[in-house]
């Protein structure tokens, strides 16, 4: 992993992390694909889907999340789903999340330190 990515969960995300044994390792992995252009779908508005592997399950029959990047050094967990549960998001979470993509991209040092002390985000690799 280059060690200058930062890469967060959101606090929903984080649980539904915990709720499907979905582990840092399995998202730092997923982050570093990601850099390496191994991307399933760009939804735009900077957010992009990325198939994860499940415990036991490959990553065609596992999880779905859905990341805000601007392809930099800031990476954001923001939604996850099983493939067996739904099969996509629909529009109005795309917009829902499209912003909220725009909202943490544009945070800066501080307001990045202040989410994470207010349990907003987690830091998945915590290299801040």
């Amino acid at each position: 992993m280059t060690s200058n990515l930062q890469v967060f969960a959101t606090k929903t995300f984080a649980r539904w992390m915990r709720k499907n044994k979905v582990s840092k390792e399995d998202l730092l992995d997923a982050t570093q694909e990601m850099v390496n252009g191994l991307i399933d779908a760009d939804l735009g508005g900077y957010v992009v889907k990325k198939r994860v592997a499940l415990h036991g399950r490959g990553k065609s029959s596992g999880a779905r999340t859905i990341v805000a990047t601007k392809f930099g050094v800031r990476w954001f967990f923001l939604f996850g789903f099983e493939k067996n549960e739904r099969s996509n998001i629909d529009s109005d979470e795309l917009k829902s999340l499209q912003q909220l993509a725009l909202t943490l991209l544009s945070f800066d040092a501080s307001q990045l330190t202040t989410a994470v002390n207010a349990g907003q985000l987690i830091e998945l690799n915590g290299d801040m």
